[in-house]
């Protein structure tokens, strides 16, 4: 069984939506809406089940993800106010999760990126805009390394700019 995760040598693991979340989100969202798969026509939707790109032809379900209530909900933590849901692209059907690799998802040289630090309650507790540069995973690398400086920092969040759309969840290491 898939952990959901992509491996990285510098410490950091870029993390996709949990296997019982995903398992749940192919039912209904956490909007409470029904999941509503379709034949993608066009690729290149990022898929937050495997941490890649969508092909023409994969059944797919754009659905609405709160990553934080998810993550509250496994250690008790309250996030109040944080609690955010937003659209995210997954397979329609189990996918086996990412393969391993020595790169981060979505990382196009220029695209713009949030990288938003939460505490152990859900809280933000910093953040910052990252415009990938040509060396992507030293730029991703370089703003986990800053965030995680905080001792306060749990977990990041990487959000795509344009849409604000979750991306990936990175821990401690």
């Amino acid at each position: 069984m898939s952990t959901h995760t992509t491996s990285r040598t510098a410490g950091y693991t870029a993390r996709a939506v949990p296997a019982t979340a995903l398992a749940e989100l192919r039912v209904g969202d956490d909007a409470g809406r029904a999941c509503a798969p379709y034949t993608a026509d066009e690729g290149g939707h990022p898929l937050r089940c495997c941490l890649r790109r969508s092909v023409p032809g994969e059944r797919i379900a754009l659905v609405s993800y709160a990553p934080l209530r998810r993550g509250a909900a496994e250690t008790g933590a309250d996030p109040g106010a944080y609690d955010e849901q937003g659209p995210v692209f997954i397979h329609a059907e189990e996918c086996g999760g990412p393969a391993p690799s020595e790169t981060y998802p979505f990382a196009r040289p220029g695209a713009l990126r949030t990288v938003r630090g939460y505490d152990a309650a859900g809280r933000i507790v910093g953040g910052r805009l990252l415009k990938i540069p040509e060396a992507a995973t030293e730029g991703f690398d370089r703003a986990f390394t800053e965030a995680f400086a905080d001792p306060a920092v749990a977990l990041v969040h990487v959000r795509a700019v344009e849409h604000g759309c979750f991306l990936f969840e990175v821990r401690r290491p």
